[in-house]
């Protein structure tokens, strides 16, 4: 039996106060989760919880997405980059925040890639892609305005602060916290951290 609906869901991230900005909760409105799980747990799909998408890997818990991408702020025409993009639900999100802007996820696991790519598609968004991980972090010789990552570093990498633009801001989990990194117009580095979350493991 089927657990409530994606409209529900999102009033509950909203009524606690999580979501607040109103273009990203139109994108939660709009983006159903449950088109980005996998076979056998559609029914899960609007509890706010991690649940797992095959591979040691979780499609994240709503409301911990909701807190990310708050903090992130995604503007309309930004550049993005979505490290760990998984089963494609969180660029599927930014994708809907930045219109008329692009999205790039990347992801290490190959049966992954396929699943997050088909999920795209069967959901109609077009200003995004999820590729192949190389061997270093993120995509080396680019910048970005906006960078998100779903996966617990052990500390911030060095190589994604490198691919961020002056003005750009980085959300990432570093062990159990989440860290707001955000780099002015001269280069300067400042971080807010937020304590107790839980994510996989980020392989760098």
């Amino acid at each position: 039996m089927e657990h409530g609906s994606m409209k529900e869901l999102v009033d509950s991230i909203i009524g606690r106060g999580y979501l607040q900005t109103p273009r990203i909760i139109e994108a939660f409105y709009g983006i159903d989760r449950r088109a980005f799980m996998p076979e056998g747990f559609e029914a899960d799909a609007y509890l706010d919880v991690p649940l797992p998408i095959g591979e040691g890997q979780t499609i994240s818990q709503p409301s911990t997405v909701a807190i990310m991408l708050e903090l992130l702020q995604p503007q309309e025409g930004d550049r993005v980059l979505d490290v760990g993009s998984g089963s494609g639900w969180s660029t599927a999100l930014l994708a809907a925040i930045c219109v008329r802007g692009t999205v790039e996820g990347i992801e290490r696991v190959p049966a992954l890639v396929r699943f997050g790519q088909r999920n795209l598609q069967k959901s109609g968004v077009e200003n995004a892609t999820i590729e192949q991980s190389g061997a270093l972090l993120g995509k080396p010789g680019r910048e970005y305005d906006r960078i998100l990552v779903s996966a617990a570093a052990k500390e911030v990498p060095e190589a994604l602060l490198e691919q961020l633009k002056p003005g750009g801001v980085m959300v990432l989990p570093v062990r159990d916290s989440i860290y707001k990194i955000s780099k002015d117009g001269s280069g300067k580095i400042s971080t807010e951290v937020f304590w107790g979350f839980r994510f996989v493991p980020l392989v760098t």
